[in-house]
């Protein structure tokens, strides 16, 4: 019957395809790797689609013939050249195998989320604070599609510090939304997690990594607790009166902003305090640094003794 026919061809090609093919054929002019989820351009290249997406993040041109692919990156998606994918699956399934293991190892280095964290170098961020990005250097444009890729959909945000690559602080952000641009530059909604501490800082394909430790507000109990919630419940009074002062630039806070977070029921449930403290940190204008000193300490209390403080003297000042 046809069926048999069939299969006898279908073995007499799997061994003439080996035969004829070695693993060169199969690499990657790129990367000289065998291929990993390979895409081939409208001008018929065939590329690992990471390797293509890092030449696309510095110029939108074949790397090879040097031909514009906007185009084809405007449309955001690269489909898998699946006839080269059974191919190599037919002709060499044990390399394809290890090659897929390297991929997954780096990957599980990727999502470790203490050591060798990507840090942007750009704004300070604060817990539970919304931080809308825009990304177009090539190196950060890398770093955020890892970010995704590792499945962690996160990364550590600092300021820069002169003598040094960035602050001895920062907090950690979570990757909400992304709204890609038809030139590859994203639109990031992200929102602030955990602060940290950097331990020791590092570089991984020019942009800056850090071993980090996340840090904890110290907890208090008995008498110590009830005098920090009275002094909670005033600096949170103070802030609403700030916030209802009805000036211009409160008004433009409060719209750009949005409103005063609301008390939370735990002032101590959260290791980095209550939201609304950041959120006014964080609208404040206050001198980097300074918001860096009240965001390193990891005393409820001395934050809210500093906001009762700014919050008076503001309020003390002429509309």
């Amino acid at each position: 019957p046809l069926d048999n026919e069939e299969e006898t061809a279908a073995k007499c090609t799997q061994p003439c395809l080996g035969e004829s093919l070695s693993i060169s054929d199969l690499e990657c002019s790129l990367c000289i790797r065998m291929f990993f989820e390979p895409v081939t351009t409208p001008c018929g290249h065939t590329f690992c689609k990471e390797c293509l997406e890092r030449c696309l993040d510095h110029r939108p041109n074949c790397p090879l013939c040097k031909q514009s692919l906007r185009e084809y990156l405007k449309a955001g998606r690269y489909s898998p050249t699946v006839l080269l994918q059974d191919i190599m699956l037919a002709t060499f399934p044990t390399q394809l195998a290890e090659r897929r293991e390297l991929h997954q190892a780096e990957m599980a280095e990727l999502s470790n989320l203490t050591k060798n964290i990507p840090i942007f170098v750009c704004t300070m961020s604060f817990p539970g604070i919304p931080c809308p990005l825009h990304v177009f250097e090539p190196r950060y444009r890398l770093m955020i599609r890892r970010c995704q890729e590792s499945g962690t959909r996160r990364f550590g945000m600092c300021i820069y510090e002169s003598g040094k690559s960035f602050a001895d602080y920062g907090c950690m952000l979570e990757i909400r939304r992304v709204e890609l641009l038809a030139d590859g530059r994203s639109l990031l909604d992200t929102i602030g997690r955990r602060r940290f501490r950097v331990l020791g800082r590092g570089h991984r394909d020019g942009y800056h990594t850090a071993d980090i430790e996340y840090l904890e507000d110290k907890k208090v109990s008995g008498e110590e607790l009830q005098e920090l919630q009275c002094l909670h419940e005033s600096t949170y009074s103070l802030a609403q009166r700030f916030c209802e002062h009805g000036d211009l630039t409160s008004r433009h806070i409060l719209m750009q902003h949005g409103p005063l977070p609301e008390k939370e029921e735990d002032i101590q449930a959260s290791a980095d305090g209550p939201t609304w403290c950041w959120w006014l940190i964080s609208i404040l204008p206050l001198d980097p640094s300074y918001q860096l000193s009240l965001f390193s300490s990891t005393s409820l209390r001395a934050r809210l003794s500093q906001l009762q403080h700014l919050l008076t003297a503001l309020l003390q000042q002429p509309p």
